[in-house]
């Protein structure tokens, strides 16, 4: 691991505000990332109350970073589980929670250390992996994905409108010598798309998009926050923390739909289909980092926070 796990911690006080923490509840951090929010709830626990941390990474480099980060507090208050937040219900073994937080996407540390294949400015091997145990790389998909299947996930997942340009321009260079690096990746993708559209580095949607894939991120958030919804106690906190749309609309549409009670047509007189809430928004709509974090951390900048509440 890299001497230091470099994270800077979206929406701090935001987000642990809105868990409303509770010096004596139960707690998990799904995405401890670099321990930022980790520490800041687990500081507002108290060990004689039986209160608790959990928190979880499927990355073991981010595992060791919140462990040290952690270390100066009662080892009794806090707790770390390398694995995919995904298995939140095995994790928790039934116990129900007082507030469950999410922050999604890729850690700051991921984008800034070289060798993990993140960043499009950085010359490393194509890797991508959050889990570096998993097989799928980053390799694998621009290397051996067929040329509509990559131009499906370019644009699905980067909402890229050149993703058949980039896709074709992949596969032709290819055929020559497979793709093995980050910078060589960037360089197709720039040279495929049109000057006048390149805002932005114009490799940056097309290593979303396959980072997206490479780690799976998008299909696991709508079962899980249904998950934890399930899992809070009543008057349990969820805090959401999505980075682009994509991850966005996907938790807006589940907070919503548990937020919803009956579903009967408007036709029908009275309700027989028995549904009731589940969840309560706190957040009408999300809420978004102040000036003085947009100043502090441009990544901060599409960052959106939605919190509910389990009735």
């Amino acid at each position: 691991m890299p001497e230091e796990f470099s994270h800077y911690s979206v929406m701090l006080g935001e987000a642990v505000g809105g868990l409303n923490v509770k010096k004596d509840g139960l707690y998990v951090d799904c995405t401890a990332g670099g321990g930022g929010h980790s520490f800041e709830i687990a500081s507002r626990l108290d060990p004689a109350s039986g209160g608790k941390l959990i928190a979880i990474d499927r990355d073991a480099d981010a595992i060791e970073a919140v462990k040290k980060r952690l270390s100066t507090l009662p080892g009794d208050v806090w707790e770390t589980v390398n694995d995919n937040f995904s298995n939140l219900r095995e994790i928790l073994c039934g116990r129900k929670v007082d507030g469950i937080l999410m922050d999604l996407g890729v850690s700051s540390h991921q984008l800034d250390s070289p060798e993990r294949g993140f960043s499009y400015v950085n010359d490393a091997p194509l890797d991508m992996r959050m889990d570096r145990e998993q097989e799928l790389t980053a390799f694998d998909v621009v290397n051996y994905y067929d040329e509509k299947r990559l131009a499906d996930v370019i644009f699905a997942y980067g909402e890229e409108r050149f993703s058949r340009q980039i896709a074709a321009a992949i596969a032709e260079e290819r055929r020559s010598a497979p793709i093995a690096s980050t910078l060589r990746l960037s360089e197709i993708v720039s040279s495929a798309i049109p000057h006048r559209e390149k805002n932005g580095h114009p490799a940056r949607r097309t290593f979303q998009a396959i980072r997206i894939e490479v780690n799976g991120e998008l299909n696991v958030i709508e079962p899980v926050v249904r998950t934890a919804a399930e899992l809070l106690a009543k008057g349990g906190r969820l805090c959401v923390i999505t980075f682009h749309s994509l991850e966005d609309r996907i938790v807006k549409n589940v907070i919503n739909d548990l937020s919803s009670g009956c579903v009967c047509p408007p036709e029908f007189p009275v309700c027989v289909c028995g549904r009731t809430p589940v969840l309560k928004k706190i957040t009408k709509k999300p809420l978004t980092p102040s000036a003085l974090e947009l100043s502090e951390n441009k990544r901060s900048h599409s960052a959106k926070l939605r919190i509910a509440e389990k009735i």
